[in-house]
């Protein structure tokens, strides 16, 4: 456990249980992302609290979060990406200080830390809440009067590809294969057709 003493190794684990931490705020479910969240943070908080701290900085670093949130949401988001990519940068860097008062985390590493898990939970978090607000396209009934393909001889039954999807289908009126069909009606995930073309006589067998 002594590697949990170093400053850099915190700070990593640190910044790893946040970016999870946000991913489970956007994606709640089955509560893995919340497990795997507290235990890096529980890690992290075990190698944080062994060393000198500087309270502020945690501080300044836990609030960044709100207005990386704010930016997700509102429509001047770059002024609040960049207030919580300055507070991730500054919490980070004086997080914890070294015998001599200075910071003890690699100021490098802070940088190029707090840019990249910034700049991955802002397109992560941008395609959630944009998926989020999509209507349903998967309204079933949306297929009837729709014209599709028979991937099969329809007698009666078959199959169709409508909507971009294969489907079980039946016709009344025998329909060749890869002749076009229009849907009638769906009775759960059987539909129903007709021949666009016109109607043939129904093959024996």
């Amino acid at each position: 456990m002594s590697v949990l003493f170093d400053p850099n190794v915190a700070y990593a684990l640190l910044i790893v249980g946040l970016i999870v931490a946000i991913l489970a705020l956007f994606a709640p479910g089955t509560g893995v992302l919340e497990i795997g969240a507290l235990f890096m943070l529980f890690l992290a908080g075990y190698g944080i609290v062994n060393q000198p701290i500087n309270g502020w900085a945690l501080v300044v670093l836990i609030v960044g979060v709100f207005p990386f949130l704010l930016a997700l949401r509102k429509s001047r988001q770059y002024i609040f990406l960049a207030v919580a990519l300055l507070a991730l940068v500054v919490g980070s860097v004086f997080l914890t200080r070294n015998s001599s008062g200075g910071p003890a985390v690699n100021p490098l590493l802070a940088i190029v830390g707090s840019v990249l898990s910034t700049v991955f939970l802002w397109f992560v978090g941008r395609r959630i809440i944009e998926a989020s607000g999509r209507p349903v396209t998967h309204d079933l009934d949306r297929l009837v009067g729709m014209v599709g393909e028979a991937h099969t001889n329809l007698n009666p039954d078959g199959s169709v590809y409508v909507g971009s999807e294969e489907w079980s289908a039946h016709s009344d009126i025998f329909v060749p294969k890869d002749s076009r069909v229009r849907v009638l009606k769906r009775d759960g995930l059987l539909l129903t057709v007709e021949p666009l073309t016109p109607a043939l006589p129904a093959k024996e067998g």
